[in-house]
């Protein structure tokens, strides 16, 4: 099992926590961005610098990671994406995206989208707190601990 993340928008205490974890439970962890990252030096750790272009790390992930492996990431359509290639996604506020909850995200995120375009300008979510942080740690753990012991 790997863990990928989707790194260009993913929040620095995110990072900081798969940094940690990956560390501490010797997972080959992956961040792919299309800007430069710099990540603490480690044999668990790596960057994979990819193209500019709308879609093109979440492409490189799909493509490169295989069943079971689990993708951070906030963008929904990413997140189908590997549910139907048999992986894990789960986003930086600890959200666990499942093949029973996917459709359901998508939808929302879809209406959102639509919303927008029509002029509506909404406000973006909201800045990551405390508690997102926790919720996140907490459910990579829980993931990690159950997934690890197969």
């Amino acid at each position: 099992m790997k863990i990928w993340v989707d790194a260009d928008a993913c929040p620095r205490p995110v990072k900081e926590i798969i940094y940690r974890a990956a560390n501490r439970l010797k997972i080959k962890t992956i961040f792919v961005s299309n800007q430069p990252l710099k990540i603490p030096s480690s044999d668990f750790l790596s960057f994979k610098h990819v193209a500019g272009g709308l879609d093109v790390a979440d492409g490189y992930i799909v493509e490169e990671m295989a069943e079971g492996d689990m993708v951070i990431t906030a963008d929904i359509p990413l997140a189908a994406r590997v549910i139907e290639k048999q992986g894990f996604a789960l986003n930086p506020r600890g959200q666990l995206y499942t093949k029973e909850n996917i459709g359901y995200f998508l939808s929302i995120r879809n209406f959102m989208d639509d919303l927008r375009s029509s002029g509506l300008n909404g406000t973006g979510p909201p800045p990551l707190s405390q508690k997102d942080r926790q919720n996140f740690a907490n459910q990579l753990d829980q993931f990690l601990q159950k997934h690890l012991q197969r």
